[in-house]
């Protein structure tokens, strides 16, 4: 049986890179103890009002179907809440609702790339990305982010990959897996590359409220001169900690979203009037909920480079934002798929191989900082690396 293109340029993408998380759920379901540090799912449940208000949208019969747009309430409280953040005026003809940021960053991806196309995206970069550059047709260009430089995407790494076929810029600002946030200078620059060689800006910005305090967030949608090629992407799954609400959206100059309505109406005609509707009701001021995790994660990680950084080798990066540290292991040896693996088996303790991120994290590892704190103190990941330092000596 023959199949589409799409399918071979996907291959190797998706699960594939979630292997050890995959492996520790095997093991889990065997009746092992497993201290999951994988995944970026909140530690704590969604504030009681968005969970009334999605109650409360069900009771009064809130469950037909929608418009491909996105529910009139919604669309106005999403121009409210980016003309309040971003010192510039949205209407709601520039938002299109959609089923998680994934979602939205596919269509977006889908809407300004095709074959023939490069799209230059931060390596490290989160694991879906790749996928959703090459669905479109387009080639993936890496540009390293340096740990040197807090792995925040520098403009001259970016100046020197363009081409004639460059056309987008792909940002993530706050950073997964890194925890980099961009600053206004750092992105006045990437726009002005932007602008220069024509291309797109399309920044995936779920992580936004997640930034540590001290930490100041900056969107390219508040850049002048760049508002009409900029697109961003987000939702409430971190924000308010519902990730299985698959509530998000994208925001970009009104032209692109009419343009784009049709392509979402061909993926899903409207989502889900309730969800709409308790979405609307929470976007009015900041998430209380991200606020204290942002405090929490920023411990966390505190707390884990002062039982780490140094031990056999290793090095804890102290994120500015998100949910997760990322530990180097290459003292160790071994890759960072490889490290993982063994601290598996031997600890029973799940992070993720710095390599699922992309080859700029190789001998690296993703940490969660989603579990309670003493399940983070009780990781043996520096018992493993002395033990394998010790075995590795002559």
């Amino acid at each position: 049986m023959r199949y589409a293109p799409v399918l071979d340029r996907l291959a190797g993408q998706g699960s594939a890179k979630w292997a050890v998380h995959y492996r520790a759920r095997q093991l889990q379901a065997e009746g092992h103890a497993v201290l999951q540090l994988t995944i970026g799912e909140p530690d704590t449940p969604p504030p009681e009002g968005l969970i009334r208000h999605v109650a409360d949208a069900l009771a009064a019969g809130r469950w037909g179907y929608s418009n491909g747009r996105g529910e009139p309430a919604l669309l106005r409280a999403l121009a409210a809440r980016y003309t309040a953040r971003q010192g510039r005026v949205f209407g709601p003809d520039q938002f299109l609702c959609l089923p998680g940021t994934q979602t939205a960053l596919y269509l977006v991806m889908q809407a300004v790339a095709s074959a023939g196309d490069e799209v230059l995206v931060g390596d490290p970069m989160y694991a879906t990305y790749e996928g959703i550059i090459r669905a479109s047709g387009a080639s993936m260009v890496p540009v390293p982010l340096r740990a040197e430089h807090g792995f925040a995407m520098q403009a001259e790494d970016v100046a020197a990959r363009i081409t004639p076929k460059s056309r987008v810029l792909f940002l993530n600002s706050p950073h997964n897996p890194t925890g980099a946030v961009l600053t206004a200078a750092d992105l006045a620059a990437l726009a002005e590359i932007a602008r220069a060689h024509d291309l797109w800006i399309v920044s995936d910005e779920v992580y936004e409220e997640l930034v540590f305090p001290g930490v100041a967030f900056a969107s390219a949608l508040a850049l002048p001169g760049v508002a009409d090629r900029v697109i961003a992407a987000a939702s409430i799954s971190k924000s308010h900690a519902a990730p299985g609400l698959r509530s998000g959206w994208c925001v970009g100059p009104a032209a692109f979203i009419d343009r784009a309505l049709p392509l979402a109406e061909t993926m899903l005609f409207g989502n889900q009037p309730f969800l709409a509707d308790a979405t609307a009701a929470v976007l009015g001021q900041p998430s209380r909920i991200a606020a204290d995790m942002a405090v929490r994660f920023r411990d966390r990680a505190a707390m884990l480079a002062a039982a780490l950084d140094g031990v056999a080798g290793l090095r804890l990066h102290q994120p500015q934002a998100g949910m997760f540290a990322l530990l180097d292991v290459r003292a160790s040896g071994l890759s960072g798929q490889q490290f993982a693996l063994a601290l598996l088996e031997a600890e029973h303790v799940a992070c993720m191989p710095g390599e699922s991120f992309g080859a700029g994290l190789a001998g690296w590892l993703r940490i969660s900082l989603t579990q309670p704190d003493a399940v983070i103190a009780a990781a043996a990941i520096g018992r493993f690396a002395r033990r394998m330092a010790a075995e590795s000596r002559p």
